[in-house]
């Protein structure tokens, strides 16, 4: 009979690739494992891994199983979740996958008020670009994600969480603080650290722009980051213009940058809760998709005294590997 444990460390080993990578993952020790996955081979009389020296990748037997082994632990966790959900207990993991600055900033204080209501609930978060928490989404690694664009995945459910506002922010002692607004032509005048090319801010700040006549490509960029953080800290500094989200600049440098109206433009981006339709929900899920639904917060609200203890955040890396 098929062992689940076995195949956890199957699927911990084969998604790392490494077996002291899923050693420490698992808690085990690195002989621990390999002694596992040598016996799910015996059991199937086949080889899960090709192994030279210390670098290991998948057969075609171990890509095989790999979805199997997946699913398997999915629907296990799922059984022993649902037989409790009987008793009445809301208990298991939920794991999200977040992309958006906006779901970076909100999605702590969502957990740590959903974790006070079922305390025996654990959260783990994917930080990871949209592409792949929505890839992670559609292969079941997560249970649900935040994303602005909704779409990836023909099987999920969409539903408006929040809108933001992404505004034009400037150093104290820059010449368009005084009067406080100008005109889209106006944008070419002044340097600027702006979003990297690709990511959610830099599209909704390009196509904001477009719709006044102005093209992104025309602004005096001096510098790209990829964290809305960091183009605010540099606004701060006085290395120039950045677009910023509102909550960003709200929680770190309200008060110590100006907020620069644009005549006739407005950026706003939506983000959205999703759940794949076409996997089973654990009570866990179920209960924090309603939370999410039901709860309403105060976005802006101080979140000082907030125990992130049974919150777990994972940065993920930023491409998918096709």
């Amino acid at each position: 009979m098929l062992n689940a444990h076995q195949l956890n460390v199957f699927l911990i080993a084969a998604e790392n690739l490494n077996f002291t990578q899923a050693a420490a993952e698992l808690n085990m020790s690195q002989p621990s494992v390999s002694q596992h996955i040598q016996a799910l081979e015996q059991h199937f009389g086949l080889d899960l891994f090709h192994r030279s020296g210390r670098s290991i990748e998948l057969t075609d037997a171990g890509l095989t199983l790999l979805p199997l082994a997946r699913e398997f632990i999915y629907l296990s966790t799922h059984i022993d979740e649902t037989m409790a959900s009987i008793k009445g207990t809301v208990f298991g993991h939920l794991m999200v996958g977040c992309s958006t600055t906006t779901g970076r900033y909100i999605l702590p204080q969502l957990l740590a008020n959903f974790h006070r209501e079922y305390p025996q609930v654990k959260a783990t978060c994917q930080v990871a670009s949209q592409e792949l928490a929505m890839q992670m989404l559609c292969e079941g690694k997560v249970h649900l994600a935040l994303t602005s664009t909704p779409k990836f995945c023909m099987d999920a459910e969409y539903r408006k969480f929040l809108t933001d506002q992404t505004l034009l922010i400037v150093p104290i002692d820059h010449e368009w603080s005084e009067k406080g607004w100008i005109t889209p032509q106006e944008l070419t005048n002044s340097h600027f650290i702006l979003p990297d090319e690709g990511s959610e801010t830099h599209t909704a700040v390009r196509e904001a722009l477009a719709n006044v006549g102005i093209s992104i490509y025309q602004l005096n960029s001096v510098m790209e980051l990829g964290s809305a953080e960091a183009i605010a800290l540099c606004v701060q500094e006085g290395l120039g213009a950045g677009f910023v989200s509102n909550i960003v600049i709200n929680r770190l440098v309200q008060d110590r940058v100006k907020i620069i109206e644009i005549q006739d433009l407005n950026i706003m981006q939506d983000v959205y809760i999703c759940r794949h339709l076409g996997r089973p929900q654990s009570s866990a899920q179920t209960a924090f998709w309603k939370f999410v639904n039901d709860f309403k917060m105060s976005w802006h609200q101080n979140a000082t005294g907030i125990r992130l203890d049974d919150i777990t955040f994972t940065q993920e890396p930023q491409n998918i590997h096709g």
